[in-house]
């Protein structure tokens, strides 16, 4: 979905982030609510969704299938669900944009649906694997066609029956692990998914906000097939994955304090603050609540002193997405920063680990990559231009370096912000970045 025309990020040296601001909904969540609302029997409310491209995405996608929802307005969107059964053969090939979570997801939910379907995406979604979820849905019974490589377009044909499966995943990885989950709702017997480690779990906790029973014993989730889903309403927090950037800007930039409000600290997501805190950073959790299933906070950021830290692995999972963020803490923290374990950055919407390796490097970083991570050495962060690679989180984590370097960062590439940030540029603006953006032929 990006522009044919290049949008370039103009981010001036200097300055702090204060005030007070709430970042838009999460991604993942967002996704989850349109799947499994039109799935329901009822009408579903969602307040507090992400209007970015790739939420957007779902949400035609299940238009697409026959199902009515209204909105998204304000946030607000209202579906009436059509039932386990309901969903109809859409006219053409769904189009799923730059989104890897609504491909991988919807390969489960629809493999089991008895119609004839193509999921296709743009150019970087087209590049990124997909036999680590089409393989085990062929085991589950599934007809799912990939290219010879193992990527998108993916062709679903009908089939009789799934059947349930025990799979170990080989990756933690909540979109394989929700894929077939989502599978096995459509499945005879019980889908059994084990983690290596733990990834974000909010398949689970939404199934059983629509009254789908999900079982959990120790690092294993199980579900059984033939039940049904009852609609609720739905209130989406914002997305601490947008939330990382600000995090790392006013840990960084000295001068800073901000309340960021209303942010899902579900804490299998809560990565990025534990390894901030780790390397110094000054993170107050303010007014914990629960909110549908999902624990809510505000949180408040001051600048701190960082210093480099060998990432803990247990935490890579827990801030798989927030990495890009994370690197420009290390670029700016006293000492050597080490990352390992994180392989999976390397199948993202980029090579996370190289594109941001390259970048730092051409802003005077000392950044070395490695096949399962990086090491950086903090220090001083010169101007200079950047490639984001189409990549939202690299775009806006390079924007937020600027607050650290010593002259401007000319970003490009970065249209593909709106895939998860819409308005990032003018809510960055308000709090203290000094961001423009142009669009060049």
């Amino acid at each position: 979905m990006s522009s044919a025309k290049n949008l370039i990020f103009h981010v001036r040296p200097g300055g702090c982030l204060t005030g007070t601001l709430r970042v838009p909904g999460d991604k993942s969540i967002s996704h989850r609510s349109i799947m499994l609302g039109s799935l329901a029997e009822g009408t579903t409310q969602i307040t507090g969704f992400l209007e970015g491209e790739d939420s957007l995405a779902t949400l035609q996608a299940f238009r697409a299938l026959g199902v009515e929802i209204a909105g998204p307005v304000d946030g607000k969107v209202t579906i009436q669900g059509v039932g386990m059964h309901g969903l109809k053969a859409p006219t053409g090939p769904l189009d799923l944009g730059n989104s890897g979570t609504s491909m991988r997801l919807l390969a489960g939910l629809l493999a089991g649906q008895g119609l004839e379907l193509t999921l296709v995406g743009d150019s970087s979604l087209s590049s990124r694997p997909m036999r680590r979820v089409t393989d085990p849905l062929r085991a589950m019974g599934a007809r799912v066609e990939t290219t010879e490589q193992g990527t998108a377009p993916l062709v679903i044909h009908p089939v009789d029956h799934l059947n349930g499966i025990d799979y170990a995943l080989p990756v933690a990885s909540a979109q394989i692990k929700s894929c077939l989950l989502l599978a096995g709702l459509y499945a005879k017997g019980t889908t059994r998914v084990t983690e290596p480690a733990p990834t974000r779990d909010h398949t689970e906790r939404m199934l059983s906000g629509f009254g789908y029973p999900v079982q959990r014993v120790g690092a294993t989730a199980s579900l059984n097939g033939g039940g049904k889903l009852t609609a609720c309403d739905i209130d989406i927090p914002a997305d601490i994955s947008s939330a990382a950037f600000f995090l790392v800007g006013a840990s960084i930039a000295p001068g800073s304090d901000i309340l960021l409000e209303h942010v899902g600290i579900n804490p299998t997501r809560e990565g990025v603050i534990n390894i901030l805190r780790l390397m110094g950073a000054d993170i107050e959790v303010l007014n914990q609540r629960d909110v549908g299933g999902e624990p809510v906070a505000d949180l408040r950021v001051r600048s701190a002193d960082l210093h480099g830290i060998r990432i803990p692995v247990d935490q890579v999972p827990l801030a798989i997405d927030e990495f890009p963020a994370l690197f420009v803490a290390a670029a700016c923290a006293r000492g050597e920063t080490v990352l390992t374990g994180a392989e999976e950055l390397r199948v993202k919407e980029s090579d996370r680990i190289q594109v941001m390796a390259d970048g730092l490097a051409s802003l005077g970083v000392d950044a070395t990559p490695t096949p399962d991570g990086i090491v950086i050495q903090g220090g001083s962060i010169q101007g200079g231009r950047v490639g984001s690679h189409g990549d939202h989180r690299i775009a806006m984590a390079f924007a937020m370096a600027a607050l650290r370097a010593e002259g401007k960062i000319l970003i490009d590439d970065c249209s593909n912000v709106n895939t998860s940030f819409p308005g990032f540029v003018r809510l960055a603006g308000s709090v203290g970045l000094a961001i423009d953006s142009e669009e060049e032929n």
